[in-house]
């Protein structure tokens, strides 16, 4: 099986989220990229998160940083407007090119009705540009948007924003993840794997943050503190 035949034979199973992310991590690994790139990815992992980036974005207690980004047809879509309703589920998106971005992205619209019903409202956040946004929410049939975070902006707020280094360019245009065509930008910047739910007062109360990309929570971990959230607001 190719790269796309892959992803889709996985997707496919039973697996929960982060059993899927595993198991295509294997494939990967071992059969779908040059050893070059994979040794690259990762030699990235292990220095971000020997960094200490993780542990220095925002984290649950934190007030959420407001703010406005387009969706994909360029209506601006604003978290103080979204909050005055109810929480907010904000995942920070990699982009269309990054399988394991997609994996979640699918397993969060598979649990939208149960985040909904909670009040809350769910968005995607991401570097690349609308076209791109499009596509992913095309392919991974999204009933939720992704808003465009032009230049990750927004993800240096909640200080989750990186700069890849030299190697790992190398390695994303060995494996046709050429960031400044996706962002339309050179900085060559993406955020941390991240999920937070936010309550309407701007205070994070659920704060997931990786640096490995390939580890992502499954979405009912969010699903009691959505419940908290909801029986503070009718006491």
């Amino acid at each position: 099986m190719n790269f796309q035949e892959t992803f889709a034979h996985i997707l496919q199973s039973d697996l929960p989220l982060q059993g899927k992310l595993d198991a295509f991590k294997v494939e990967f690994d071992t059969r779908l990229a040059p050893p070059a790139a994979v040794e690259a990815l990762h030699r990235s992992v292990d220095e971000l998160i020997a960094s200490g980036a993780p542990a220095r974005a925002l984290k649950v207690g934190d007030i959420a940083p407001a703010f406005t980004l387009p969706d994909p047809d360029g209506n601006p879509v604003s978290s103080a407007a979204l909050l005055a309703k109810g929480p907010l589920v904000a995942t920070f998106y990699r982009g269309v090119w990054c399988p394991y971005c997609n994996y979640e992205l699918t397993a969060l619209e598979a649990a939208r009705s149960e985040i909904e019903a909670r009040g809350a409202s769910l968005v995607a956040v991401s570097q690349q540009l609308a076209p791109n946004s499009r596509k992913s929410q095309r392919q991974n049939g999204l009933g939720f948007p992704i808003l465009g975070d032009h230049g990750g902006d927004v993800a240096a707020q909640f200080n989750l924003r990186w700069t890849l280094p030299e190697y790992l360019r190398v390695a994303h245009r060995m494996l046709g993840a050429d960031l400044p065509q996706f962002n339309g930008e050179d900085s060559w910047t993406l955020p941390m794997s991240a999920r937070y739910v936010i309550a309407q007062d701007g205070t994070i109360v659920y704060a997931e943050v990786n640096g490995d990309y390939t580890r992502r929570p499954e979405p009912s971990l969010m699903f009691p503190v959505l419940d908290q959230l909801a029986r503070q607001h009718a006491a």
